[in-house]
């Protein structure tokens, strides 16, 4: 079973993400940045969601530190963030994510990116 890290600081957001990928995927879970960085060099998951805006160590610097380290830099992180603003997008991807996702999530459209992310490892 894949192993995928969801790093976000939001109970609710936490909450359906966990609700509609726990049948078909082994999860982790960080509530801030820091602790995803952690979890991903503890884990090495097949695939990491990460909010953007996380306490302690935003999305953006979580991610340019995973992408920074040679064990993680090949784990596929997907940018979550509600503040669809101009130019949200293009900072996510410019931090190392390899895509991006605004919400509310369209689920349709999360599970085409995971398989699409995952089928290649």
């Amino acid at each position: 079973m894949k192993k995928i890290l969801v790093v976000e600081d939001v109970e609710l957001n936490l909450d359906l993400l966990v609700q509609l990928l726990e049948d078909d995927y082994e999860l982790i879970t960080a509530d801030n940045g820091k602790a995803g960085v952690s979890l991903a060099r503890q884990h090495k998951p097949d695939l990491i969601l990460m909010d953007m805006s996380l306490p302690v160590l935003d999305g953006w610097e979580a991610t340019r530190q995973i992408k920074a380290d040679d064990d993680l830099r090949h784990i596929p992180i997907i940018g979550l963030s509600a503040h669809a603003m101009s130019g949200d997008e293009e900072k996510a991807l410019s931090a190392g994510c390899d895509d991006y996702l605004t919400k509310p999530l369209d689920d349709e459209l999360l599970f085409q990116k995971l398989d699409r992310f995952l089928a290649e490892n």
